[in-house]
């Protein structure tokens, strides 16, 4: 039975008058005994912040004067590579391209599309090189302000659920789903997913967080534009746009992996409460939830299963740093693993993702993070093993999740309605 329409909704938002939680804060009243009611929660708001590859960037960019070259044959931004079109804007001197969060560098081997992503984002001066049809080559430099258009597209994003990896053979695998060469057997647990914050996971139907709803990505105010490539009722994503001049840079960059680097998103989506149906879908706990533990040579190959309590429960976002424990190695182990680059001789604590890895790394217990354990059972046999890397970020998918409460509490982000 409806309680309110999305219009009485806005209209509370547009007074400052509406009752706005997390999809924690509702996980924490029901761990609590609670029973929240439709009647007194008008929108619970969802995030999440990991590695997501179906991510790309459309950008206009300025090359050369007009009539210097007819058209692009390659492009390549901090030598990244883009694909040139599809309008070849004849003799402009600019290039329509596609980029992908992806792609690697052809100079860098750790740095890819995600690092690129966020340079442009945070407003750094981009190295341009051009190959025209004709051989030419055109260097010059950009930067967000000079860039006409940067609109980034998710083909696949926000997974409602996710799979972890470990590598139960003798032999080392390289793969995107883990921060390095993966060793085994069973040696350690990659993990990615956000649990009960998760947008999926509190509408797992589409209801609410559907085709023309309203999000953010990475800060910037976009929209769903559907179902995203390889969406199933039982693993449902999204495809989302927004308009990259207005992204904070904190929310997404690069993560390197062992199969180079990858990309990574920040997205919150909010659920407006029209029914106790649609609060009660947001009650999910994280013990509730079912992380499969899969082989990592191929997530296909499901070995057992464990939960998002053990991933996230009592875990600590952010690791802490030891200097009177560095020796200065003369090569540092974390330095070389860190995957976003957040750790040179200092640790940034704005560059961390809380992977982990620098303290499943440094020898010398420079850095200490409870990051979790699991036990599940394989074979009739009971496997113990530490999450050694999380590919997900629990802080930033907190901080995108109340971000977007504050604009919808101070009035500045009003709800659309998938319903008829």
């Amino acid at each position: 039975m409806r309680i309110r329409s999305i219009e009485e909704i806005n209209k509370k938002i547009k007074k400052g008058d509406a009752t706005v939680l997390t999809a924690e804060e509702v996980s924490l009243l029901v761990r609590e005994g609670n029973s929240p009611k439709a009647e007194d929660v008008d929108v619970v708001t969802t995030g999440t912040c990991g590695i997501m590859s179906g991510t790309a960037a459309i950008l206009h960019v300025p090359v050369a004067d007009p009539g210097a070259f007819k058209k692009a044959k390659n492009i390549f931004l901090n030598g990244v590579p883009g694909f040139p079109g599809p309008c070849p804007n004849e003799w402009l001197g600019s290039v329509d391209l596609i980029i992908y969060g992806t792609a690697h560098s052809i100079y860098d081997s750790g740095y890819g599309g995600g690092f690129l992503f966020k340079d442009i984002v945070g407003g750094n001066e981009i190295e341009v090189e051009v190959e025209s049809t004709e051989g030419e080559i055109f260097k010059s430099t950009t930067s967000i302000k000079d860039i006409g258009t940067a609109q980034m597209i998710g083909t696949r994003l926000a997974f409602k659920n996710y799979n972890s990896f470990t590598n139960p053979s003798e032999e080392v695998v390289s793969s995107i789903f883990h921060a390095i060469d993966m060793e085994g057997p069973f040696k350690g647990l990659s993990v990615s997913g956000c649990g009960q914050l998760n947008p999926l996971q509190n509408d797992p139907v589409m209801r609410s967080i559907c085709s023309g709803s309203k999000i953010l990505l990475n800060g910037s105010e976009g929209i769903v534009i559907g179902r995203g490539t390889r969406s199933s009722n039982e693993k449902p994503n999204l495809m989302l746009t927004a308009d990259m001049k207005d992204m904070d840079p904190h929310y997404l960059g690069g993560f390197k992996t062992g199969a180079g680097p990858e990309v990574f998103d920040s997205v919150a989506a909010a659920i407006p409460i029209l029914d106790q149906s649609t609060l009660e879908q947001t009650f999910i706990l994280n013990k509730d939830i079912v992380l499969p533990v899969t082989d990592i040579r191929g997530r296909h190959k499901v070995l057992g299963s464990t939960n998002y309590g053990e991933v996230w429960e009592g875990s600590d976002e952010r690791p802490v740093y030891h200097p009177e424990n560095c020796l200065n190695c003369e090569t540092c182990i974390v330095r070389e693993r860190c995957p976003t680059g957040a750790y040179t001789n200092i640790l940034n604590t704005q560059r961390c993702f809380g992977c982990g890895m620098c303290a499943y790394s440094c020898p010398n217990n420079a850095f200490t993070m409870e990051s979790g354990s699991v036990r599940f059972d394989v074979d009739d046999k009971s496997i113990g093993m530490p999450i050694i890397c999380r590919q997900s970020d629990i802080k930033r998918a907190r901080e995108v999740t109340a971000e977007l409460k504050r604009k919808i509490e101070n009035g500045n982000f009003i709800l659309n309605s998938c319903f008829e």
